[in-house]
């Protein structure tokens, strides 16, 4: 018997490696001649890096940035020499959560471009970056400033940082640029799909999580718009309509226009980074599963994009979670055959969530469902 286990993290609780190992051990106690393959697990959001520095064995690399706010910061990514490979969050430089106060009219990405800045300088040519979590409107400007691009106004001086500057750009040199960049390849964890500008762009849409009031919200759509047109006249490209420029203030633009980024949906993306389908192809059984199973989940979330691929194989697909919603029903249709809590008693939120009580409680449950397999 086969079985591959790649279930997401029970954030708050268990790592996506830690939920995989205590359900390989329960495994293990009914079947103890199984073969268990363990995965990593993300859907190129929150905890992507994380799992892959777990998971892949990557070294996890410190470096001090430029925050949003102008203030520093210790950010972090995935460093894999082997493959020449970073893995990096854009939330860990520029993230929502980082903001001492929302100023979309300043607020910079500058520090991912550090970040990838650094691990150019370890020799990483390759890039895998999740883009959710921003608290920026910028544009990716920011980010290209700190790579080496120039963006000046009527009078050739710097634009500036943040949201206020776009509307400011009238030319842009790539003169500096990090000579390095030529030689890179960024794959980027997206799932937005919204344009640059427009009602459906990403200042209306997700500005106002940011801090953009009424006020200042056509004033930044302008700035996009200007972005985009100088954008063109500067590298002949046209990205502004595409599916997902509009992610994290525009950073998906600026990937597309400047980097030659390719924009994926975050779960296909993570699949192939950990090459999930050469261990499904002859499993028996897939394990995967997160901490609340809902409608949501039905919806493209990381334990339905495993249970897709699994069907591909014809593997029987079973999901753990810690809490079961109604609508997890959904689940079913999407390729799970049969879904569980691990929840063996009734207690607090608290105390389910507590590292070894979730621990022992997968394990048992696991040990259960295979006793009976």
């Amino acid at each position: 018997m086969k079985v591959v286990v790649a279930i997401d993290s029970f954030k708050g609780s268990l790592s996506s490696i830690e939920a995989g190992n205590a359900i390989k051990e329960g495994i293990l106690r009914a079947k103890e001649n199984a073969q268990v393959v363990v995965k990593p697990l993300a859907d190129g959001g929150e905890g992507t890096t994380d799992a892959f520095i777990e998971g892949l064995g990557c070294e996890k690399i410190y470096v001090d940035v430029t925050g949003p706010s102008g203030q520093k910061v210790t950010a972090y990514y995935g460093y894999q020499k082997d493959s020449n490979t970073a893995i990096m969050e854009m939330a860990s430089a520029a993230g929502i959560t980082l903001l001492e106060k929302k100023d979309p009219m300043h607020a910079t990405t500058y520090g991912v471009g550090e970040m990838i800045k650094d691990a150019i300088q370890k020799g990483c040519r390759h890039f895998i970056i999740g883009i959710g979590g921003s608290a920026t409107n910028d544009g990716g400007i920011g980010m290209l400033q700190a790579l080496g691009f120039e963006f000046f106004d009527e009078k050739q001086n710097p634009v500036g940082q943040g949201g206020q500057a776009l509307g400011k750009i009238k030319s842009i040199s790539d003169l500096n640029k990090l000579k390095e960049l030529d030689e890179c390849h960024f794959k980027i964890a997206c799932d937005v799909t919204n344009p640059l500008y427009g009602p459906s762009g990403a200042t209306y849409i997700y500005g106002p999580q940011k801090g953009v009031t009424d006020d200042i919200k056509d004033l930044l759509d302008e700035g996009m718009k200007n972005y985009a047109q100088r954008t063109k006249e500067f590298n002949g490209t046209d990205y502004a309509n595409t599916p997902g420029a509009g992610a994290a203030g525009g950073l998906g633009f600026a990937f597309l226009s400047y980097l030659k980024g390719e924009l994926e949906s975050g779960i296909e993306l993570i699949l192939k980074a950990i090459k999930l389908e050469e261990e499904i192809k002859d499993a028996d059984y897939v394990i995967t599963g997160e901490g609340r199973l809902d409608h949501q989940t039905a919806m493209g979330k990381a334990p339905v994009g495993v249970a897709k691929l699994a069907k591909k194989y014809g593997a029987k697909v079973i999901a753990l979670a810690g809490s079961i919603s109604p609508g997890a029903k959904k689940c079913n249709e999407e390729g799970i055959d049969a879904y569980f809590c691990i929840l063996n008693s009734v207690v607090t939120l608290e105390e389910a969530m507590n590292k070894e009580t979730a621990t022992e409680n997968m394990i048992n449950t696991t040990e259960q469902i295979f006793r009976l397999l």
